[in-house]
């Protein structure tokens, strides 16, 4: 795009799309659940028939010991089970991908063993006490929600960070404990409404403003709290017995000022944006606490600028996810930026029926939709302050938009680089989308769906991009998480190179494998197609690809009686070279009936 020098104030999404609320309703208090992270408290080993004497037991647990001490992991030998599996305790938390690798060692080290499985430490499911939970229609209902709870029993966003680059944050009781040092980027001193420029204080001090202090024609307007509503839908905490949850409630939050009285300039959003993702800004200090997400919940009607192209591409460089609402004025987003930029996950808003929020942007470049309400089906519920020009006391406020849609994506984000540190925002967005639930209602132009934060993390925790070399199968990569998606990468035309992948297949026990290949580049002249086999622990084939519904397919039912390793072989038979590699994606099931 063409730079421009002109500076413009944008103006933030759902400035005159809210309502406020005096007070929610006090639903009443669900049942206390806790809720813990992922553990693994140990191992389970299971021996083959007849290999249970308590001499083979003995020498697998010194060897088990003897791995489990090499690698730093104190152990202790717990008990036996009712169906006589040993039983092995750690001494100390150790991470499930650790104990994985470890569990196939063990178990490949002594033929003795016929499987070792984690012995996983389970959690009630997760249903937040906040008295506002009933009203939280965006997360739970099963036409227009997103389904968090569900995602809730596996991950909730610990360790991960969300920059939101808006009004500023208030330091309110249902966030607080989530907020982490920001900076307040707005250069403007009237603008600013605080008494000065930048600054180490994102709070908000207010974006009231008085007739026409905008602009000719433009309405007196009390302070939004909109920061801290977008905020609070994104982290707000959970099981706390007081006010909301958010999607991401153990998530924490940056807090970026970058919108102030009448809105915020492209230059200091820029700024923001570098600054969120963890680069230098002359004259302010470096962060301290990078973003794996950013959240801007603002936009104006203009292409996108150079600047602001520029630190979108600087985020996403640095393996940032950038979320952005694609605008409240129902016309095409491709007017609205920076919805309209590269790199940027677009976000529609829908309401309670599924269906369009009318005054939600649309058209080719939205990604995908969330919960936004409407005035007809009900807004969303978030945090608030009861001020009218300062802040005063810790509120709540029922607020729509498509500002209120984006933090939605964000915190469904933050689950899923919680549970696999791996993904990239590129697959944070392409998992996004390949798992958003079909719209109930109307929402033509609204991206792939509305976002399904338990099927997203689902496929986030099961992705793995492809190690090399895992040409042999000495070399083959192990999986153990499933449902699993394997994405790599072929040369066509090339025997040689394959890969590998490894599977502990249990008794009575289907793998359904799906092969799809990525489209072509347009440096592709020649067409391209590669096959899946399945092997057995000695390298013969067990099953070849076959063609089912246009996809490459190998589905192989375990009628063994016990746990046996599989090796699946992905490889080009495509007959010409083409320029350059094709990727291509796995996705693996395991399921426990015969197919």
């Amino acid at each position: 795009m063409t730079s421009t020098r002109k500076t413009f104030a944008l103006s933030f999404i759902a400035a005159a799309l809210f309502t406020l609320s005096p007070a929610f309703s006090q639903a009443q208090a669900q049942t206390p659940a806790s809720r813990a992270e992922p553990q693994v408290a140990g191992l389970i080993i299971k021996f083959r028939d007849g290999s249970r004497t308590p001499v083979a037991a003995k020498a697998a647990l010194q060897g088990f010991r003897a791995m489990s001490e090499a690698r730093g992991h104190r152990v202790a030998f717990d008990r036996e089970s009712a169906f006589g599996h040993r039983v092995i305790r750690l001494a100390q938390r150790v991470p499930a991908s650790a104990l994985a690798q470890l569990a196939r060692d063990i178990q490949l080290s002594d033929p003795s063993i016929e499987s070792v499985e984690l012995d996983h430490v389970m959690q009630p499911s997760f249903t937040p006490n906040d008295p506002g939970w009933a009203d939280q229609w965006d997360m739970s209902d099963p036409t227009g929600g997103i389904n968090a709870p569900k995602a809730w029993d596996i991950g909730t966003g610990f360790g991960v960070r969300v920059a939101v680059l808006d009004t500023g944050v208030l330091s309110h009781a249902d966030i607080a404990a989530n907020l982490l040092p920001g900076y307040d980027f707005i250069t403007d001193s009237t603008r600013a409404g605080d008494g000065g420029g930048r600054d180490a204080n994102a709070g908000d001090p207010g974006d009231n403003v008085t007739a026409e202090q905008c602009g000719v024609d433009k309405p007196a307007k009390n302070s939004s709290w909109h920061g801290t509503h977008v905020a609070g839908t994104i982290a707000a905490l959970g099981n706390n017995a007081l006010g909301v949850t958010g999607v991401a409630p153990k998530a924490k939050i940056v807090p970026v000022r970058v919108l102030g009285k009448c809105g915020g300039t492209t230059s200091d959003i820029a700024d923001g944006i570098v600054w969120a993702a963890g680069g230098s800004v002359a004259g302010v200090p470096a962060n301290a606490n990078p973003a794996q997400i950013l959240n801007l919940s603002l936009g104006g009607e203009a292409a996108c600028a150079s600047i602001t192209q520029s630190a979108v591409n600087y985020a996403y460089n640095k393996g940032v996810l950038v979320v952005v609402a694609a605008g409240n004025d129902n016309q095409d987003v491709s007017k609205q930026t920076p919805a309209n930029c590269k790199h940027v996950m677009a976000v529609a808003a829908t309401n309670k029926v599924g269906a369009r929020s009318s005054y939600s942007n649309y058209g080719d470049m939205v990604d995908i939709a969330a919960p936004g309400g409407d005035a007809t089906y009900g807004n969303v519920l978030s945090l608030s302050n009861t001020g009218m020009s300062g802040p005063l006391a810790d509120g709540y406020s029922w607020l729509r938009g498509t500002s209120m849609a984006a933090p939605h994506v964000a915190g469904v984000a933050a689950l899923m680089a919680a549970v696999n540190s791996t993904v990239l925002p590129t697959d944070m967005a392409y998992l996004m989308r390949s798992t958003a639930r079909a719209f109930p209602g109307s929402c033509t132009g609204c991206g792939a769906g509305i976002v399904d934060a338990e099927q997203a993390i689902i496929a986030a925790r099961g992705l793995r991009l492809e190690k090399e070399p895992n040409g042999t199968l000495a070399q083959a990569q192990y999986l153990n998480v499933f449902p699993a998606r394997v994405r790599g990468t072929l040369q066509p035309a090339d025997p040689q190179n394959v890969d590998i992948y490894s599977i502990n297949l249990a008794a009575s026990t289907t793998l359904q494998t799906t092969l799809t290949i990525d489209p072509p580049s347009l440096l592709d002249i020649y067409p391209f197609n590669a096959t899946m086999e399945l092997l057995d622990a000695s390298g013969k084939l067990v099953k070849a690809a076959a063609i089912v519904n246009g996809k490459t397919e190998v589905n192989y039912f375990n009628a063994t009686g016990k746990t046996m390793a599989v090796y699946l072989r992905v490889k080009s038979t495509s007959s010409s070279f083409t320029i350059t590699d094709r990727g291509y994606e796995v996705q693996l099931r395991k399921l426990t009936y015969a197919y």
